[in-house]
């Protein structure tokens, strides 16, 4: 917000005014704040402005990339929050969840490597063909969130990719250059990424909204949004799949929650409720799923864990 000043005569107008975005377009609210002010007054005036144009703010819908969430929706998707149960993996809890990720993830996407063979892939000094190299690599990736300080960026969901696929993918750490299309078993079209043209603006907005909105949502609702997004952008030729997933753990995580795995065995569920969010703009079903996620995960990981 600032402070806006206007010449009418003799006299200077006062406003506060706040720019937002709405529909992609920048709006902006203003306030008066009266004339020829003295500085106390002013003062006085842009704190009663400020509280005005905030409770304004409170009502106005939130743009969501594909949607708008009313304040009212918000809340309630945030409630879904209360449903988890916050706590901290030991040494050998992050053990088992790097090898349940690790193989659940890379299942999904077709790998072959079976759930037994994680950790001794993971105990070599060298891996043996593509396959063996993703697993290595995504448990890298893995490693990469927990640890790392910075922010969510595009230099992130590149890095992200590349530790995933270095050595099994030429491309690995780049965002694609083609179009890209998603089919089912059957050759039916079940997503296709945003054209190449618009790659780099979506992926912007993607991140200039985080930025904007992260403090709205409870850190569940914020990692899911943001991962059906990538999703639906699918900024890689391959591996958006794996990068998506690593980038939900990734915010979980930076927000003090424990990671999530999904499960191969609900594959089926989980790629409806992203075709949900695609096709009607419905993120309720995606935040209901993470949840059941969330419990399955902890069930597996650690003995801590008592059902609610």
């Amino acid at each position: 917000m600032y402070v806006e000043k206007r010449k009418a005569g003799k006299n200077i107008k006062y406003y506060l005014v706040h720019s937002y975005r709405d529909k992609g377009k920048v709006r902006k609210i203003r306030k008066y704040l009266g004339r020829n002010l003295a500085k106390e007054e002013l003062e006085k005036a842009k704190n009663n402005a400020k509280l005005h144009i905030l409770k304004l703010l409170e009502e106005l819908n939130t743009e969501v990339f594909l949607f708008t969430l009313t304040k009212n929706q918000i809340e309630k998707l945030n409630r879904f929050d209360k449903n988890i149960r916050i706590m901290h993996f030991n040494q050998k809890e992050w053990q088992q969840f790097t090898e349940e990720f690790t193989y659940n993830t890379n299942a999904i996407e077709g790998s072959t490597v079976q759930r037994d063979e994680v950790p001794e892939i993971l105990g070599k000094q060298k891996a043996s063909g593509a396959e063996e190299l993703e697993t290595k690599g995504v448990a890298k990736a893995v490693n990469y969130i927990k640890n790392a300080k910075e922010d969510v960026s595009i230099k992130l969901i590149k890095k992200l990719h590349n530790i995933c696929f270095e050595g099994s993918k030429s491309f690995a750490g780049q965002l694609r250059k083609v179009e890209v299309v998603v089919k089912s078993s059957k050759g039916d079209i079940l997503h296709q990424g945003v054209p190449f043209s618009q790659l780099h603006l979506a992926l912007n907005d993607m991140i200039s909204w985080y930025k904007e909105n992260k403090n709205k949502f409870k850190p569940l609702v914020l990692a899911a949004i943001m991962h059906n997004q990538s999703e639906y952008i699918h900024p890689f030729r391959d591996g958006n799949g794996r990068v998506g997933r690593l980038l939900l753990n990734f915010i979980l995580l930076k927000n003090k929650y424990p990671p999530i795995n999904i499960s191969l065995e609900d594959r089926a569920e989980y790629y409806r409720v992203l075709q949900e969010y695609q096709k009607n703009q419905n993120l309720k079903p995606t935040v209901e799923f993470l949840v059941r996620q969330y419990r399955d995960t902890l069930r597996r990981v650690t003995t801590k864990y008592k059902k609610i």
